[in-house]
């Protein structure tokens, strides 16, 4: 018990686009533990039964087909509106929580990161001990997520609108880090890093 409580959490996050994923694999590279939050809430709406149930009830039977989510079908649902996005977060959040509590007990790290794209909308900062938010100019993160998700310039720019905003989360944080392709993200996250140590 007390080594979980010597534990330093840290929380990553970053607006779509701002490059917070690769930000986490150079940290994960350096021997930091990483818990995709965003990749286990995939897996816990695909795997856990009880969250599968409680996801058709509030969207319908056909969010899934043979058991597999329907992302596609899924993700029109939600961006498309607000409250139904905070009644899936509603349904996830508890899940993958609890999840990352799991997995940080098994870590042996001292530091470990919990890596969310909506740490301060899910209130997942609260439980965290340091914030680190990834920035990037907004033309940049639209090009990189059209790019990733070969989706439109219209569907990415919905996407920004409902997160909360880039300012506000640099607010938040205790360290910005800056992907612009200009300033070199190792130096940062070595500064960030021996200034946590």
């Amino acid at each position: 018990m007390s080594r979980e409580k010597e534990k330093i959490k840290l929380g990553l996050t970053g607006g779509i686009g701002s490059g917070k994923t690769f930000v986490g694999a150079i940290f994960s590279k350096l021997g930091i533990p990483v818990f995709n939050a965003d990749d286990q809430a995939r897996k816990c709406m695909s795997e856990n039964e009880s969250l599968k149930n409680d996801i058709q009830n509030m969207f319908g039977d056909h969010v899934y087909h043979n058991g597999s989510l329907q992302n596609k079908v899924l993700a029109d649902i939600v961006f498309n509106n607000n409250q139904k996005l905070e009644e899936l977060n509603k349904l996830v959040h508890p899940v993958v929580r609890q999840r990352f509590d799991s997995w940080s007990v098994e870590q042996n790290s001292r530091i470990i990161i919990k890596e969310a794209a909506i740490l301060f909308e899910s209130n997942s900062h609260v439980y965290l001990d340091k914030l680190i938010c990834v920035s990037a100019h907004e033309q940049s993160r639209i090009e990189r997520v059209i790019k990733r998700d070969n989706t439109s310039r219209e569907q990415v720019l919905r996407r920004i609108e409902i997160q909360m905003p880039q300012n506000e989360k640099e607010k938040l944080s205790d360290f910005v880090i800056i992907n612009d392709e200009v300033e070199l993200l190792l130096p940062q996250i070595i500064k960030i890093i021996d200034q946590i140590s």
